[in-house]
C-alpha cells in the first residue's frame, strides 16, 4: 500500500482517537487541557525539530513580523476549535463534535468562495443548501441552535485558510503557533498552580502523564498528516478525511451512549447526503480533469 495512505489513514484514526483521549481526562477544566496541549506541544514539537536538525528556517521566521503575526492568529482559531472540542467531548456532546468536522469540508468550498474568489460549481450550491438544511432542521427540531459543530467547522476551516497560504510547512508552523501562545498558557497554568486548582502532579500519576502526552497526541498526526498529504493525491485526502469524524460519531453513540433519535437521524442525513453529493461530484471533476490532461 502506499505510504502516504498509511501515514494520513494513520493521522486521521488518531484524530478519530481523540475524545476517548479527552474523556481520561474528564476530571480537568478544558481550558487547563488547552493551556497543557499548547504548553507540551511545542515542548515535542521543538524535540522533533531538534532530532531533525531543522531550525534554519527560524531566524528568517523572526525577521518576518507579518509571518509571525498570521501564526499567532491562526494559533488563536486553533485554540477556540481545540477549546471547543474538548469542552463539546467531556461534557457529552461528542456527535455533535463530529458533526463539525463532517460539516468542515463544505466550509472549506465557502470560505475558498468568499475569500480565494475560488468559482463554485451548481453541484457544490446545492450540496451546501442540502446541508444548511440539515443545520436548520437539527435548529428547529431540537429548539438549540448546532453552535459546538458550526464554531468547530468555521473556526478549522479559517485555520485552514490561513496555513494555505502561510509559508511555513506543518511542524514549523505549529511550533510558531504554539510559541505565540506559550507564555499566556504557561501564566494559566501557574495561576492556577499558585491558587491550588492545578491539575498537574496534582490529581493522579495517569492524569499527569496523559496532560504531558497531549503534546504528543496533539503533534505526532499532524506530522502524519503532512507526510501523507505530500505523497498522495487531494482526491485520496479527501475521502480519508472522513475517517476521523465517522469514528468520533461511533464513539459517541455506541461506547457513550449519546442520543440519536429521529430528529438527529434526519439532519445527519441531510448532512452526509450534502457530503455524498459533494464527493461524488469532486471524484468526477477530478477523473475529467485526469483525461483532459492526457488527451
Amino acid at each position: 500500500m502506499n505510504k502516504g495512505i498509511l501515514y494520513a489513514a494513520g493521522a486521521y484514526v488518531m484524530w478519530g482517537l481523540l475524545p476517548l483521549y479527552w474523556k481520561a481526562l474528564l476530571d480537568v477544566p478544558s481550558s487547563q487541557i488547552v493551556a497543557h496541549r499548547l504548553v507540551w506541544s511545542l515542548v515535542f514539537v521543538g524535540l522533533v525539530l531538534t532530532a531533525r536538525r531543522n531550525w534554519s528556517w527560524l531566524p528568517k521566521a523572526i525577521r518576518r513580523p507579518r509571518v509571525l503575526l498570521i501564526f499567532a492568529l491562526s494559533g488563536t482559531l486553533l485554540t477556540i476549535n481545540w477549546l471547543v472540542y474538548i469542552w463539546g467531548v467531556n461534557a457529552g456532546f461528542i456527535v455533535e463534535t463530529s458533526l463539525g468536522y463532517f460539516i468542515n469540508p463544505l466550509v472549506n468550498v465557502l470560505l475558498g468562495y468568499v475569500f480565494l474568489k475560488e468559482r463554485m460549481r451548481p453541484v457544490q450550491w446545492a450540496a451546501l443548501a442540502v446541508a444548511l438544511a440539515g443545520v436548520l432542521y437539527l435548529t428547529f427540531s431540537y429548539g438549540a441552535f448546532p453552535w459546538i459543530a458550526l464554531t468547530l467547522a468555521f473556526s478549522f476551516g479559517l485555520y485552514g485558510l490561513i496555513r494555505k497560504t502561510a509559508s511555513l510547512n506543518s511542524a514549523e508552523g505549529l511550533f510558531v503557533e504554539t510559541a505565540a501562545l506559550f507564555l499566556p498558557a504557561l501564566g494559566f497554568l501557574l495561576f492556577h498552580e499558585l491558587r491550588g486548582t492545578g491539575a498537574l502532579g496534582h490529581v493522579n500519576a495517569t492524569t499527569t502523564l496523559l496532560l504531558i502526552g497531549a503534546g504528543a497526541a496533539t503533534s505526532i498526526p499532524l506530522i502524519l498528516f503532512a507526510a501523507g498529504a505530500r505523497r498522495v493525491t487531494l482526491t485520496t485526502l479527501g475521502l480519508l478525511q472522513y475517517i476521523a469524524p465517522t469514528m468520533q460519531f461511533l464513539i459517541g453513540v455506541l461506547i457513550y451512549g449519546e442520543p440519536f433519535g429521529v430528529g438527529r437521524v434526519v439532519g445527519f442525513g441531510l448532512i452526509w447526503l450534502a457530503l455524498v453529493l459533494y464527493t461524488v461530484e469532486s471524484l468526477i471533476m477530478r477523473r475529467r480533469h485526469t483525461l483532459a490532461a492526457q488527451t
